[in-house]
């Protein structure tokens, strides 16, 4: 970002034009948003495919999700943006980091629950986290909680199989987004984050030197508008790429495979879950179905949940979205100590009920 945020050499607008413009802009924008799901349809219905099919199925998923996660993230980087200009990296880092920590990560993961996003469009606002300085372990609490324990995921389960399994995974559940994002912050691992995030983190760019009240509302509301374009034009594609990946899995999803590896009454049946699992992409209300299919043909509860933690909190799509974020060393320990706490939450939940 250059210093014409802080004086503009072209001639500015009227105040109330740029307060007015952002209102409208947000406006529609929720319009927009919550015509996402029948415009997919509506658009899906048109093609020479048949709805319910394995292809109409992942096409109706791509153009609901894309749009989905590309408006998601544009609110909330931009929103990120102005709120970064109210704050030096330095003081956010000093109000989240060192002995709040640990308190950073129950927050995190907390405000993860009432975020009821799938793992991709989480994404969005741990990108936001990241650019507005947030310690890196806490921004992976949130990461890990937003898609894994929400209030959807705890409401479905609770009617499918009561309110002490619901109970205990929300516990499992914010127990390893806690502890993950605390060992991975304890670990310092901000080097292992892509040179351009890794940039924005420490402050390095001129944004965020700037930040302070000397600014106006409109140069944060620029500053908001330029970290859209900034972040938005280096991860716009890889979004596309995991999205489509996603779409292709959730319509040709082996479900009879499925049931044959889960059912086994085998020690080999968690792990082989947790693999199974990361390959896919769906959301916690998605995956539920599957949930009850498994448990209807005697799947053990805690194979089944495994299945589910790794679908919704280590998906593939996920992953290829996070590596314009992050280095595969960083994505390899997110991996490794998330699905060590899955592996866990499932031997742990078949040795339970």
């Amino acid at each position: 970002m250059n210093s014409d945020l802080t004086h503009p050499s072209h001639p500015s607008r009227p105040d109330w034009l740029w307060h007015l413009g952002v209102v409208a802009a947000v406006a529609l924008w929720w319009m927009l948003y919550h015509q996402l799901a029948p415009l997919a349809e509506w658009i899906t219905g048109l093609l020479p495919v048949a709805r319910h099919s394995h292809t109409g199925e992942a096409i109706a998923f791509f153009l609901y999700d894309v749009p989905k996660v590309m408006m998601l993230l544009t609110l909330i980087v931009f929103a990120m943006g102005v709120v970064r200009s109210f704050f030096s990296p330095e003081k956010t880092r000093a109000l989240l980091s060192g002995k709040r920590e640990g308190v950073g990560n129950i927050f995190s993961a907390g405000l993860g629950i009432l975020t009821p996003f799938c793992s991709c469009s989480a994404v969005p606002l741990f990108i936001g986290f990241v650019s507005a300085g947030v310690p890196l372990g806490v921004t992976f609490s949130f990461l890990i909680a937003a898609p894994m324990v929400n209030e959807v995921a705890l409401v479905l389960l609770f009617g499918l199989v009561g309110w002490q399994v619901a109970a205990t995974y929300l516990a499992f559940g914010l127990g390893i987004a806690i502890v993950a994002g605390f060992i991975i912050g304890k670990l310092h691992l901000e080097g292992w984050l892509q040179d351009w995030v890794r940039d924005i983190h420490s402050g390095a760019s001129a944004s965020t030197q700037i930040a302070g009240e000397s600014m106006t509302m409109i140069e944060r509301y620029r500053a908001g508008t330029q970290a859209v374009w900034e972040i938005f034009g280096k991860v716009w594609l890889w979004i596309l790429l995991g999205i489509a990946m996603g779409a292709l899995i959730h319509g040709y999803v082996p479900e009879d495979f499925m049931v044959k590896i889960m059912g086994a009454e085998a020690w080999w049946s968690v792990p082989a879950a947790v693999i199974m699992g990361i390959p896919m992409y769906t959301n916690a209300a998605g995956v539920i179905p599957i949930v009850e299919a498994l448990l209807g043909k005697g799947a053990a509860l805690g194979t089944v949940l495994a299945f589910m933690m790794s679908v919704i909190a280590l998906s593939l799509p996920e992953m290829i979205i996070l590596k314009q974020v992050l280095t595969y060393r960083l994505i390899a320990v997110f991996i490794g100590i998330v699905g060590s706490g899955i592996l866990a939450v499932g031997f742990l939940f078949n040795l339970i009920f």
